[in-house]
């Protein structure tokens, strides 16, 4: 990427927007929804209309795609593809959910006391054919969303009817992928379709990372005149082989090629199958009540080996992270607006109950995935207690929205690794108030103050470890900007932020150990835009700056590991009678990869384009992944590893690559 490219991409940037209120009219279900259609409205979620045409603009085309249309959401993949990916977002490095809250059709994603890290948020169970809706905001200020939305939240929508079609599609690296989906009953009051799915690839390493991926779904809804009622089955499993994090110093003194591996046993499978039950009721007053109750069964087997023989120089370092899952709950939501004075009021209120019952969770010793040795091994029952209530007061040009929430939590835990039975239990609660502020200046401007508080769980074994103190850390948030309209194709939003992180103690799942992590302080800009300058064409930029810093410690030696500096994603879609062209770039800047910032994670510049052609009931397609084939690192670590037969340690960065350039082609059957 050269100067003048960065500094197009960035001036075009620094006039936009993340945040859009919208207000959707009923329309035929084969239109294109424009950038028209989006107004300024008096709702929370300014997201979600620019959202919808996103979507529309650039629809998802891989699992691993969904998160990247979040404005300003990067991800990275380090373990084979199966495994969740680590996620970036506000200056925050999320790990693997941390601090997101990720829901599809109001049932969790997120997996908490989990094997690997808390918050683990796999959402490669979820097809992207079957998305109808992404609804997400930043920041704590949501009082609907509780455990882990601190960054903010993601919560996806399926949709009730599809279209039959199916779908092969070939590419590099032996790479094959085919989708079926069907209408079992499409009428007025009610339908059935299945949806299924089957990915193979090798991948681009030298060691065949042979992954498989197989989903199934299948969804019925019921219309009545006031009422709706889903019932949602879903289940995938995967499985692959994975190269792992490998060293500078590997590559540099020739010891593996870029694409080599210094334990190539890494890998592992998982699975989840899920049913879930919703029902959506409007009352004779115009209140409406909405309600899911959810099942989950969820395994999960990962090899992982991040110090190669750092700790055994004679049997390595690998790992294996396992667990057996039992996950359930149900929400229920009442929403109704009334006329107070020349106020209008719509009050939302709401509870919900989860419950995890892990089984054998546990951290095991291995050489090429056979067990020699146990770490941690454990019992985890874990359930939460939630309730919400939410009011909307809507005076002349403003909007006002106190909300509150409260969370109960119950940990137990029972540690197999004793010689005697221990079961020990700790309860804690936790209070979040939010408090928005939005005025409508004008039809085309809106000003809004965010401010709420929010926090995330931690894993039951640091609740126990902790003995109840510093397990549910606090995030204070606030936002000030706008969102304008100058002209009806343009949407123009910024955004300054800042958000405060309390104490808090993480459970490393790769080590079982509890570590602290002191205060931490954000903060940011959001500027995005979304242009429609021709009526084929639809130009998007979402940029986001942070200054992230830990509380407490030397100047200096306060920097927070591979927390994002400067990232930015810019788009242009072409669309004309049956034709879609789509260019995406994508921009993360040299950020620090520890403390005193002695070790860089390296940025990277990356351009994705995908155009597809229909015919009457036949489309054909192509998907290219890193356009310009550029060498870049995907995930990045600062890591003290030593190699076998090394003398001594070495620590310093360590990655995965990121993909070659590499084209995929399908070919989808409409019937």
């Amino acid at each position: 990427m050269n100067t003048k490219s960065i500094a197009l991409i960035l001036l075009c940037s620094l006039i936009g927007a993340d945040y859009c209120l919208a207000h959707e009219p009923q329309r035929d279900s084969t239109m294109a929804m424009t950038l028209s259609e989006i107004t300024v409205t008096k709702q929370l979620n300014h997201l979600n209309g620019i959202a919808k045409v996103d979507l529309t603009m650039n629809p998802v085309n891989s699992s691993q795609e969904v998160l990247r249309y979040i404005p300003g959401l990067f991800i990275a993949q380090h373990a084979g593809g199966g495994k969740a990916e680590q996620m970036f977002l506000r200056g925050f490095d999320i790990d693997h959910g941390t601090d997101i809250n990720i829901t599809v059709d109001g049932v969790p994603v997120n997996m908490v006391s989990h094997a690997h890290g808390q918050g683990y948020a796999d959402l490669h169970f979820l097809q992207p054919e079957a998305i109808e809706t992404i609804d997400f905001d930043k920041g704590p200020y949501n009082a609907q969303k509780g455990d882990l939305a601190t960054a903010g939240y993601v919560a996806f929508k399926t949709k009730d009817r599809i279209a039959n079609e199916a779908t092969v599609e070939i590419g590099q690296f032996n790479t094959q992928r085919y989708h079926l989906s069907y209408s079992l009953m499409n009428n007025r009051d009610n339908s059935l379709y299945v949806s299924s799915s089957f990915l193979n690839s090798d991948g681009y390493f030298d060691s065949p990372q042979n992954f498989k991926r197989l989903n199934l779904m299948a969804k019925y809804t019921h219309w009545s005149d006031h009422s709706r009622f889903n019932v949602i089955l879903s289940h995938f499993n995967s499985s692959w082989d994975a190269s792992g994090q490998i060293p500078d110093r590997a590559v540099s003194q020739g010891l593996i090629s870029r694409w080599g591996a210094i334990d190539d046993t890494e890998g592992g499978n998982t699975s989840r199958s899920d049913i879930n039950f919703i029902h959506s009721l409007t009352l004779d007053n115009g209140a409406t009540v909405k309600s899911n109750a959810w099942l989950s069964h969820y395994k999960f087997n990962l090899f992982s080996n991040f110090t190669f023989f750092l700790n055994d120089s004679i049997n390595g370092d690998q790992i294996n992270q396992s667990e057996n899952r039992m996950t359930g709950g149900a929400n229920t939501e009442y929403s109704q607006k009334t006329h107070w004075g020349n106020s209008l009021w719509n009050i939302n209120a709401g509870a919900s109950f989860r419950y995890d019952a892990i089984d054998n969770l546990a951290l095991y010793h291995t050489i090429s995935r056979k067990r020699i040795g146990t770490y941690a091994l454990g019992d985890v029952n874990e359930s939460c207690l939630s309730g919400f209530v939410s009011a909307g007061i809507e005076i002349g040009k403003w909007f006002i929205n106190p909300a509150a929430r409260i969370d109960y939590f119950s940990f137990a835990y029972s540690d197999k690794t004793q010689d005697t039975y221990s079961n020990k239990g700790i309860s804690k609660a936790v209070i979040s108030p939010k408090l928005n502020f939005i005025y409508n200046a004008s039809p085309s401007l809106q000003l809004f103050w965010k401010n709420g508080k929010g926090f995330h769980s931690n894993d039951a074994r640091v609740v126990v470890a902790q003995n109840g103190k510093s397990i549910l850390p606090a995030g204070y948030g606030s936002d000030l900007g706008f969102f304008w309209k100058p002209r009806h194709n343009i949407a123009i939003n910024a955004a300054a932020w800042f958000l405060w992180l309390e104490q808090e103690f993480v459970y490393v799942g790769d080590e079982a150990v509890v570590e602290p992590s002191g205060k931490s302080r954000r903060l940011g800009l959001d500027l995005g835009l979304r242009w429609q300058f021709l009526k084929n064409f639809y130009f998007q930029a979402d940029y986001t700056y942070c200054h992230a810093r830990s509380i407490g410690e030397p100047n200096g030696q306060d920097y927070i590991p591979l927390a994002p500096v400067h990232t930015l994603v810019a788009g242009l879609n072409y669309q004309n009678k049956g034709f879609n062209a789509n260019l995406r770039c994508r921009y993360m800047s040299d950020r620090p990869a520890n403390e005193d910032y002695s070790i860089t994670a390296d940025g990277y510049f990356i351009a994705d384009f995908n155009a597809s052609y229909r015919y009457r009931m036949v489309t054909i397609g192509t998907f290219i992944e890193n356009l310009f084939n550029a060498k870049w690192k995907e995930a990045q670590f600062a890591t003290e590893t030593r190699l076998q037969n090394e003398p001594v340690s070495v620590t310093e960065l360590h990655y995965t690559p990121g993909t070659p350039f590499n084209a995929r082609a399908y070919i989808t059957i409409h019937f």
